[in-house]
Parts: C-alpha cells; sequence; structure tokens
C-alpha cells in the first residue's frame, strides 16, 4: 500500500467516526514528531500494539479485500506488567469490502454493528487440520441462540452484535447499497502474531510504498519512528 492511500483513508475514517459520535483518544492524531517526546511511561502503545492498523492483507486492493482498524485496548499474555484479559478495537467495513476467511485459535469476540450500513458475517466450524467443517454452526446474536448451516451469511444490522468463539471460521464484508459501517469489537486479549489462522495465507501487515509522510503512525510504524530502549524495528509481516 502507499503511504498516501493510508493518509487518505485516516482522513475518511476520523470523519466518518466523528459522524456517527465516535472519538478516538489523543494519540490517534501524534503526529511522527510528537512520538519522539514520548518516554517509556508510554510503552504499553507498542507492546500491545495499540492504535491505527491498516491493510490490504496483501491483496494490492484494499477497497476489495482489506480492513480499517484503531486498537483501543489490549492486555498482553507474555507480559505481566499489563494485567487486561480483554480488547476493544473499532473498525470500519466498506460495501462489499472483504475481510478473509480467519478463525482464532484462542481469542473469543462480540463484533458489533455500530451504526451505518448492514455487515454480512459468513460462518464455519473449523476441523482439527484447519479446514472448514460441514457442519451447522451455533453463535449468540445479541444473547439469543442461532444455528445456522455451515457458510450461512448472517446480517447485522446497526445495533446488532454477534459473539464468535474461538475456532468458528469467519469473514464479513458490507452489504452492496447499505452504506460503509463503524464495526466495534470487544473480545479477549487480540495477538496477531500467533492467534490468528488464516484460510488462506495472507500478509497481515501490509508492505507500505513510502510515497509522502505518514499523517498518523500505524502500531507496525513504532519501531521505525519511536526509539526507545529494548524495542527492535523488527515484528513479522505474516502469519499462519
Amino acid at each position: 500500500m502507499k503511504r498516501s492511500e493510508i493518509n487518505t483513508l485516516m482522513r475518511d475514517a476520523v470523519r466518518f467516526m466523528a459522524g456517527k459520535s465516535f472519538l478516538l483518544p489523543p494519540f490517534a492524531y501524534w503526529r511522527a514528531a510528537d512520538w519522539q517526546d514520548r518516554d517509556s511511561t508510554y510503552r504499553e502503545l507498542f507492546d500491545n500494539q495499540l492504535g491505527w492498523d491498516i491493510t490490504d492483507f496483501g491483496s494490492g486492493d484494499f477497497q476489495q479485500t482489506g480492513l480499517l482498524l484503531f486498537t483501543l485496548r489490549n492486555g498482553n499474555l507474555t507480559m505481566p506488567l499489563y494485567p487486561k484479559t480483554y480488547a476493544e478495537k473499532i473498525m470500519i467495513v466498506d460495501e462489499n469490502q472483504v475481510t478473509p476467511l480467519h478463525f482464532h485459535r484462542k481469542k473469543m469476540e462480540d463484533i458489533i454493528n455500530r451504526g451505518g450500513g448492514n455487515l454480512l458475517i459468513r460462518l464455519y466450524n473449523s476441523t482439527p487440520d484447519g479446514g472448514l467443517a460441514a457442519t451447522p454452526v451455533t453463535a449468540q446474536v445479541d444473547g439469543h441462540w442461532h444455528t445456522v448451516s455451515a457458510g450461512t451469511e448472517v446480517c447485522l444490522v446497526p445495533g446488532e452484535s454477534i459473539t464468535l468463539v474461538s475456532g468458528v471460521y469467519h469473514t464479513f464484508k458490507g452489504e452492496a447499497g447499505k452504506g460503509k459501517i463503524l464495526v466495534g469489537e470487544v473480545s479477549k486479549v487480540n495477538d496477531d502474531q500467533t492467534d490468528n489462522r488464516f484460510y488462506e495465507p495472507v500478509g497481515r501487515f501490509p508492505a507500505i510504498e513510502e510515497d509522502e509522510e505518514p499523517l498518523y503512525l500505524l502500531s507496525m510504524d513504532y519501531p521505525r519512528y519511536w526509539q526507545l530502549p529494548g524495542i527492535s524495528a523488527k515484528r513479522g509481516a505474516e502469519c499462519p
């Protein structure tokens, strides 16, 4: 992805969220230079990958296969310093914009339609070897248990939410003709490095063509722009 594309997506996201009365924390708007003034008391932002996350999953076409996220809070199971056992994200999903089929090995999550269009979520159980099971899927939508056949697409209208347990494959997109969607996620601790299992291999963190300076930093940018002792500039870009 080009940095100019990412910057435009951030500007559009801020406007869209404000239109839905959703405000991001102040660190969302720090410029690259601002991060140089932050000492180790802000290190939780790095260790728990809080902040902007924009990816095309290696597709080269963000509008067709991509997702914009902002991680608001998160724990870290490998660091006792961070006792949170939960995470929260806000996301924007456009019409027909697909997040690829995946499940989480440990994380259970609620996906919430916080306003805009309709969110379509397709569900499968997983097999022990990571395949797609043909068995019915049971999921909870706002306290109501639903059992649907494998591959069924569940529609969440604004205000609705679905609970997805670990091991349930899901892919989602915005319904055509209904507009983009503000999507919330409330979950157990999020770990994009080890907990995601995509049905087909994807690039979780994008390669960026630096055609202009970043508007705001992505969480994957922190090692490059934020120089703190013990922070490495290397981070894995792929998920199994």
